[in-house]
């Protein structure tokens, strides 16, 4: 069977859509309020230190990365690591996406139940995202029941995974917008941080959209073996 033809793969044309557009959007609403510049008057490294201070998370650090929108929060070393689009810029698009990776440490500081579930599971996904489909379409070569069921099962975590990260960052996002609040931002920069992380939201529920599709598919070929 050539699962590229195989008539399941239009279930992906809407999800196909909606990444395109997810990606579209974040791209154009982070440039626009990229040009806005934050009336802290701070850069995103700057004010990262500060919001961490804030919230006595002094033991978070910052460090750099290449990139674009790289920025993300890492658990197990408690560092926060902004992209070249945020660290030295004092737009209000930075400043939200920084904010909103502060809101990651923040739920690892509270222990926030989604983010230890989905830290524990992240090992699990990262071996079965690369190699779940693999096991699958071999086991549809092999004719191999069991080999397809452990594909099967494999992508579930994938897909579980996923379904954790929504909760995890639309909270993140929430925990950025009060602290921007009460740190005194004007509330039409607060309207744009809003539109960049909603934006932002869109990708993720693409992605999660994306993964339970795959997943059907999954189950619906191994259906007509």
């Amino acid at each position: 069977m050539y699962l590229w033809w195989d008539p399941t793969f239009i279930l992906l044309i809407p999800v196909l859509i909606l990444t395109v557009f997810a990606q579209a959007r974040v791209s154009r609403t982070f440039k626009e309020f990229s040009r806005m510049r934050s009336s802290f008057g701070i850069d995103g490294a700057a004010f990262a230190r500060r919001l961490l201070d804030k919230e006595g998370l002094y033991n978070v650090e910052i460090q750099k990365i290449r990139g674009n929108l790289t920025d993300h929060y890492d658990p197990r070393t408690k560092v926060i690591r902004l992209s070249e689009s945020t660290y030295d810029k004092l737009s209000v698009a930075g400043i939200g996406v920084v904010a909103h990776e502060i809101g990651h440490a923040m739920q690892d500081n509270q222990n926030y139940a989604p983010l230890r579930i989905r830290n524990k599971i992240f090992p699990v996904v990262n071996f079965s995202s690369s190699f779940s489909w693999i096991i699958f379409i071999v086991g549809l070569f092999l004719y191999s029941p069991v080999m397809v069921n452990i594909g099967i099962f494999l992508f579930t975590a994938v897909v579980a995974f996923s379904l954790i990260t929504l909760p995890v960052e639309f909270n993140a996002s929430n925990r950025a917008k009060e602290a921007l609040a009460e740190m005194g931002m004007p509330q039409n920069e607060i309207a744009g941080v809003k539109k960049v992380l909603g934006a932002a939201a869109m990708t993720y529920v693409a992605s999660t959209a994306m993964a339970v599709v795959q997943l059907l598919r999954m189950i619906l070929i191994s259906g007509r073996r």
